[in-house]
């Protein structure tokens, strides 16, 4: 029997992977949802309790007492989850994040000894991610299937499975996320999420959906955050989202240097992007767009080199100002107007030490 230090003090595990209710935890949960909705709340020691509720069980939500790190399928338990509630129902869901793991095991273990650990797990869970070692290593460490799963994997596979994100906060030793289910299940992402090279759904030209290759930067399943990430930072310049946790620390490196574009050379040879041209934004981010702006995009094909590189706008109101002088240009001298635009960008790449953000 294992156990798990919540709270300075030592708690018995019930059932695979569950911990006790901590006070710190009631005491998140209460003050976030309301005494009345907290005492109506049903707490599942374990995932395969949900086979033995309905809907008519649950008054006003499921609180989950089992770590997601150590289910055996967490899509299934959320989904499962998300058929037992009713729209409007909340959840509350627990996890070891990846940061806190390895404040763990720094604690426990000198790094000459940790820092190795993670390298292998960075290239087994980066680059092999379905590795049939890895999954022998995880079983081994932990006596059972642990699965490392970052603040940001658990926040998103919560969206994948219908529900909104509401609050989440560290908790002593584990992460707590309470969620609201607003829908069902949709895994279109699922996919694109676990590879080193991933597929993701942009907006081209005519407004088609393009299927573009890039380098993973960000946790699994973080393409499910985008709504969430744009309600509650917005965008520093009307591009890039403030504070985005979804990305790794590897992941700021790679886009630094545009690693993380070079499968989408692949996208211009099949003739989906041309050289220069419009960032290609996902149907998320182009819904936040002017309306005028989002007509004139998809009058014309996105491109790997954006006007964002030669004009440098500071703001969201610059940015699409950007954007809207470049398309104005490009409908009356396509070819003049990208050649100006691609060596304004090169030189402020080369010369002034632009850099992709």
């Amino acid at each position: 029997m294992s156990v798990t230090d919540i709270n300075k003090k030592k708690l018995v595990v019930e059932g695979k992977g569950s911990v006790n209710s901590s006070t710190p935890l009631k005491v998140y949960l209460k003050k976030c949802l309301g005494s009345d909705i907290y005492s109506n709340m049903v707490w599942v020691k374990s995932e395969y309790e949900l086979d033995s509720l309905s809907s008519v069980d649950v008054n006003k939500g499921i609180v989950s007492n089992v770590r997601m790190n150590d289910m055996t399928n967490m899509n299934e338990f959320l989904g499962n989850l998300n058929q037992t509630l009713k729209i409007g129902d909340y959840t509350a869901v627990i996890l070891e994040s990846k940061n806190i793991r390895k404040k763990r095991l720094l604690k426990r273990y000198p790094g000459i000894v940790t820092y190795p650990y993670y390298l292998g797990d960075f290239i087994l869970s980066w680059l092999f991610p379905s590795f049939i070692i890895k999954k022998k290593i995880n079983t081994a460490y932990k006596g059972r299937k642990y699965k490392i799963v970052s603040l940001t994997e658990g926040m998103a596979r919560l969206v994948c499975a219908g529900f909104q994100i509401q609050e989440f906060k560290h908790i002593r030793k584990l992460t707590c996320i309470i969620a609201q289910k607003s829908g069902y299940p949709k895994f279109d992402l699922v996919k694109s999420s676990n590879s080193f090279i991933i597929k993701v759904p942009r907006i081209g030209q005519d407004g088609k959906i393009l299927n573009l290759y890039k380098v993973r930067t960000m946790y699994p399943y973080a393409e499910y955050l985008q709504e969430y990430m744009f309600d509650r930072f917005g965008t520093e310049d009307g591009d890039k989202i403030e504070n985005d946790f979804r990305i790794t620390s590897w992941g700021y490196y790679l886009r630094k240097y545009w690693i993380d574009e070079l499968p989408m050379i692949w996208n211009q040879l099949k003739g989906d992007l041309k050289l220069v041209g419009v960032r290609p934004i996902s149907k998320q981010k182009y819904d936040t767009y002017p309306e005028y702006l989002q007509k004139k995009r998809i009058q014309t094909k996105p491109g790997l080199i954006p006007p964002f590189y030669a004009d440098l706008p500071q703001t969201a109101d610059e940015f699409f100002e950007t954007e809207n002088r470049y398309l104005e240009s490009y409908f009356k001298n396509p070819f003049r107007t990208d050649f100006r635009y691609f060596c304004k960008a090169f030189y402020n790449i080369i010369f002034k030490g632009q850099r992709s953000r």
